[in-house]
């Protein structure tokens, strides 16, 4: 079997919390590796080199090799947990696996061809139904992806697993069932025929409220009619050296109007 990589391990002894702590302090993570009827064994593994590894991608259906005790151990990575605010990984698990075992184990999806897809042409929008799919295999013959060809998908169009040509020995794990892979979809009658909608001017509620029949230019609370100068004049200030209206108090200080009465006892 061909492995992408091989990982130093070390035994390690303690366990709990503490124990996995004080090991990542020294730039190592605790990991089991367990499986092909034998006891799972506690180890830790560099941090540096598995999280290489790990973020090449597709980690999980690649074959790597442990080395633990001077011997060569076949194993298939099967989870990794990391910290949730850093993604620094704090945790593995390992299966040991040989030619002859038979294993699941997820596949991701590549779609083919989509320049040549009629449906997408046409403003067609493809939908990956399923991402990954899980497959029943031996470790030599894991693929390192699943090839779906869309050349000639209409909107509408449906790809399922039948259509899709697997690797020799290699099996889906669903059963039964010819499931969806992917799909090429169509805008609906509704989105294509729906207005656009304006967006709202700030201020425009405030016009509205305008009386009806206003002259343009009138001031705010005028009444129906009413132009702007006549609207200016109501309520105003009278001009400098105008007699006051009928009844006014005159202002401070002011003449009393030629014809009116004098002081309190004079006529």
């Amino acid at each position: 079997m061909k492995a992408v990589a091989t990982f130093e391990a070390i035994n390690r002894e303690g366990a709990g919390k503490g124990a996995a702590r004080a090991l990542r302090r020294t730039g190592r993570v605790p990991a089991i590796l367990y499986g092909h009827n034998a006891q799972p064994a506690k180890i830790s593994l560099p941090l540096k080199e598995l999280t290489l590894q790990f973020h090449k991608g597709s980690f999980f259906n690649k074959i790597v090799d442990i080395s633990l005790d001077g011997k060569v151990i076949h194993a298939l990575p099967r989870d990794v947990q990391t910290h949730p605010v850093t993604d620094i990984i704090e945790h593995a698990d390992f299966q040991r696996v040989d030619k002859d075992s038979v294993i699941h184990v997820f596949v991701p999806v590549k779609v083919l061809n989509q320049d040549k897809s009629m449906g997408l042409k046409r403003g067609g929008v493809l939908n990956i139904v399923r991402h990954e799919i899980e497959l029943i295999c031996k470790p030599d013959a894991i693929p390192s992806f699943i090839e779906v060809d869309v050349a000639g998908a209409d909107i509408g169009h449906s790809v399922h697993i039948s259509a899709v040509k697997l690797p020799p020995d290699v099996k889906t794990a669903i059963k039964g069932r010819d499931f969806t892979v992917v799909t090429v979809a169509g805008r609906s009658k509704e989105e294509e025929e729906r207005p656009v909608v304006a967006a709202a001017v700030p201020g425009a509620e405030g016009a509205a409220a305008a009386a009806p029949g206003t002259a343009p230019g009138a001031a705010p609370g005028a009444a129906p009619g009413t132009t702007p100068a006549a609207a200016g004049a109501a309520g105003g200030k009278p001009a400098a050296g105008a007699a006051p209206a009928a009844g006014a108090k005159p202002a401070p200080g002011a003449k009393p109007a030629a014809g009116g009465k004098d002081d309190k006892g004079k006529k």
